[in-house]
């Protein structure tokens, strides 16, 4: 009788009959799963924070500034990106940096394709072939350009040597004193460092395409162009994608290669909008105009950034 009387003096929930006062298990175990997903996730979040957001609006406040060096800067809105579209050098570094990109991202696609095709049919020391093609990639990049500017020296480079004693030339090639050999200069040396990637790259989507589908083809009659036109293109396209786009956003806003070998030079030839930020916001003291050239190529590098994500997630769909 006790027993059923204090039983009956606990609410009950009308829908499992179990006890109001007391959450379920389930719902404590997922709430605890809540808490330890959020813990892991917060290192990552407090460097995205820390390395990336943070940096980001200051470099917007400090585009809206007159802000020098070692001065309070002053609010001044878009005066900087106003007078940077008036001067001629910053649409000089526009022209050079879509030429620049333009033109090392399309041989870099051509030549890492081709490369990544002779790579998949080596039979022989295809580990170490693999292993040695990714050297240019994986060496400092300031140590390799300051090889290729001793490659350029117009008067003991090896380039201008050679070219020479096989009677290609008669007169020595001023690489990087002059503006349009110093911009074949600094495309060559990014086409050389970034051409192991996209054959590695393209190499990985070669390989996961089943031999059967050239076997069936060739079968039927196909040659290797058509196999190359209608097998290896179409299946590769995500690949393609993925890699050219990645590659837009870290040929465009390339530094060391231009600063080692021409610093912007012959005449701001060869500006990037790296070079011409640090040179406008560091070296010259200007860092409200240095980090509104910076922030002049966010909106491009947003769309291509945003084009990237939806391949990447059109292929795990």
């Amino acid at each position: 009788m006790g027993r059923g009387r204090a039983e009956a003096t606990v609410p009950l929930n009308t829908t499992g009959g179990r006890p109001l006062g007391r959450p379920p298990a389930a719902s404590l175990f997922w709430r605890g799963q809540e808490v330890t997903g959020f813990l892991f996730v917060l290192p990552a979040a407090l460097l995205v924070v820390g390395l990336v957001a943070y940096p980001f609006l200051y470099a917007l406040l400090l585009s809206l500034t007159a802000k020098q060096a070692g001065v309070a800067g002053q609010f001044v809105g878009l005066r900087n990106f106003t007078d940077l579209f008036r001067g001629d050098i910053f649409r000089h570094t526009v022209r050079n940096s879509l030429l620049f990109t333009g033109v090392a991202v399309v041989f870099k696609t051509v030549l890492g394709l081709g490369l990544a095709l002779l790579l998949r049919r080596a039979t022989v020391g295809r580990r170490v072939l693999r292993g040695m093609i990714l050297l240019p990639w994986v060496v400092p990049s300031t140590l390799s350009v300051l090889g290729w500017w001793l490659l350029f020296d117009p008067l003991y480079g090896v380039i201008n040597m050679g070219l020479s004693k096989l009677g290609l030339i008669t007169h020595r090639i001023p690489w990087l004193s002059d503006p349009v050999w110093a911009m074949a200069a600094v495309i060559i040396v990014n086409v050389w460092r970034g051409l192991p990637f996209f054959a590695i790259s393209f190499l990985a989507g070669l390989v996961s395409i089943p031999e059967e589908l050239y076997e069936a083809a060739q079968i039927d009659g196909a040659g290797k162009v058509a196999c190359f036109s209608r097998i290896t293109v179409p299946l590769l396209r995500p690949v393609l994608g993925v890699i050219i786009l990645y590659s837009i956003i870290m040929t465009v806003s390339d530094f060391n290669i231009v600063y080692v070998l021409t610093r912007g030079g012959p005449m701001h030839s060869t500006h990037l909008f790296a070079t011409f930020a640090y040179e406008m916001g560091l070296a010259s003291g200007d860092i409200g105009k240095g980090a509104a050239i910076s922030l002049f190529i966010f909106p491009f590098l947003a769309a291509v950034a945003y084009l990237q994500l939806r391949i990447t997630r059109g292929q795990t769909q």
